[in-house]
């Protein structure tokens, strides 16, 4: 078993929370819990009523839609950039897809009746929470559209600088396994996709452990999916204090 992670960052390691006004952060700052993330852990299952809301500092949480034969794909990736738990404040209590963990790290939570009362009385707060939902949908979007017209090869890319970018560092640790799981497809592919990126010299990919080489290659490997994502975060979120 892998030893517990101790605390190394502030909830401010998020970026939404970051954003927040002084007023708010004030208000909010108290409820903020820290938890640690292992790999794999499950933070919400479909259909379950939510009693957090989760801000990833260190980790990354991958929003899955699972059919009911247990077939799952990644929908939506969620890191350092936002928060999961947004049907809350979008008018339901529970969500159709499954939260796990893809990146063990840290993150704060907050039960979930604490953000809602201060999102029906806090209007800036309210406003980047709907930013945020914004970008996440556009991200869905995206994602389900990358799915159906481009290859193994641009998923996989794209997929990768999604969660780089909510990571620290150029390290993932992911099994092809997981990361078939995550995008919906055979291992096989996987497989074969990781083998030509590492030939082309982008990634190296050992025991579970992929190392980003060449961030800009892998840039221009991927189709333009990363880059609407990417643009329609930076538009709608902006990383400094206040909004």
């Amino acid at each position: 078993m892998s030893e517990p992670i101790k605390k190394t960052t502030s909830p401010k390691n998020n970026q939404l929370l970051a954003c927040l006004p002084p007023a708010e952060w004030k208000i909010l700052e108290p409820h903020l819990e820290w938890v640690e993330m292992p790999l794999g852990k499950i933070l919400c299952e479909a259909g379950c009523t939510l009693s957090h809301v989760y801000f990833p500092s260190t980790a990354v949480v991958s929003i899955l839609y699972v059919m009911e034969n247990g077939a799952s794909a990644e929908i939506a990736v969620v890191g350092n950039e936002g928060v999961f738990g947004i049907s809350l404040f979008m008018g339901g209590e529970s969500t159709t897809s499954r939260a796990v963990v893809q990146s063990a790290g840290e993150g704060y939570r907050l039960k979930a009746h604490i953000l809602m009362d201060q999102f029906e009385r806090s209007v800036p707060l309210m406003h980047l929470l709907l930013r945020y939902t914004q970008a996440l949908m556009s991200q869905m979007s995206q994602t389900a559209v990358c799915n159906r017209h481009h290859n193994m090869d641009q998923q996989l890319c794209r997929w990768l600088l999604l969660s780089l970018d909510r990571l620290r560092g150029n390290e993932l640790m992911m099994t092809q396994e997981l990361i078939a799981n995550m995008l919906g497809v055979r291992r096989e592919g996987v497989t074969e996709g990781a083998i030509k990126l590492q030939k082309a010299g982008l990634i190296r990919y050992s025991r579970g452990r992929i190392t980003v080489l060449d961030r800009i290659g892998l840039e221009a490997r991927s189709c333009e999916c990363y880059a609407v994502v990417k643009n329609e975060y930076d538009r709608l979120l902006p990383q400094q204090e206040g909004v």
